[in-house]
């Protein structure tokens, strides 16, 4: 028993979904869209350390032959045929390799590509009086559309950002809100974003979206979280007072809980 309980405490992986100390590096992807942005990321970087390696070699390369001491007359190359034509289509490779994988991550990233199973609404307001340290704390209204009976019963829930003198044990300050996004994992979602005041950004780096919006439009896309978790994220418009108030925590259950979830939710704003 001890064997084991040391085995599942060291082999176990705490996956990063949230930004941690003296962090390097992305967060644990939790979709395929966060998942292509990684390998993407670890592709491109392998080439610039092939590009590092050869020009380190030929800079080094150059300062030892073109030495005074070494080489006092040294040699005058005039025209290189064959370097020139290795100059040119040498690098045109590298960014052929970097663009064919780029451009289809942006064509996947960019509108909703799957006929969606649930979509969500997304209201970025900033002037939400609550009581946040004297000042004005902003919020991310959400409201599940798919489950709307008529105008006056909705589904809608207002995610307030926790007061930083009032965390509750294991919440992240600043990052943490007191009615999260709840939604199911392994399925589809559309997300509509729209502003009520000011420019707003839907931003959860763990799913790899960022959704920019200006008043008087809305922007979609589209997300499918694969794991059960809690993700979070905030908005990084910079869009004047109390900008840094306003975090995104998304949590994934199960089908089954989420089921649930929308039914109490139901009964609850029903009575």
């Amino acid at each position: 028993m001890i064997l084991r309980s040391l085995s599942c405490r060291f082999l176990t992986i705490a996956l990063c979904d949230a930004a941690e100390p003296w962090q390097l590096g992305s967060q644990d992807a939790a979709t395929p869209m966060m998942q292509g942005i990684i390998d993407l990321h670890h592709d491109i970087f392998f080439f610039l350390i092939l590009i590092l390696v050869f020009v380190s070699r030929m800079l080094v390369r150059a300062l030892w032959h073109f030495n005074e001491q070494t080489n006092p007359i040294p040699q005058r190359i005039v025209h290189g045929t064959t370097i020139e034509i290795i100059r040119t289509i040498f690098p045109s490779v590298i960014l052929l390799f970097i663009a064919i994988p780029s451009f289809a991550l942006l064509y996947s990233m960019d509108g909703v590509l799957v006929d969606p199973a649930i979509t969500i609404k997304v209201i970025g307001h900033q002037w939400y009086r609550i009581k946040f340290g004297g000042r004005r704390a902003s919020t991310q209204p959400y409201e599940y559309s798919d489950y709307n009976s008529s105008d006056e019963q909705s589904l809608t829930s207002d995610s307030y950002t926790i007061p930083e003198d009032d965390p509750e044990l294991g919440q992240s300050r600043l990052l943490e809100v007191d009615n999260r996004v709840v939604v199911p994992a392994k399925t589809h979602l559309r997300m509509i974003v729209t502003p009520a005041d000011v420019p707003h950004s839907w931003v959860v780096p763990s799913s790899g979206v960022k959704c920019d919006v200006v008043p008087g439009r809305s922007n979609l896309t589209s997300i499918s979280v694969q794991r059960e978790g809690v993700y979070y994220g905030q908005c990084s418009e910079i869009r004047g007072t109390n900008h840094a108030f306003t975090p995104i925590v998304v949590e994934a259950v199960t089908l089954k809980d989420y089921a649930d979830w929308v039914s109490n939710q139901l009964i609850l704003q029903t009575n």
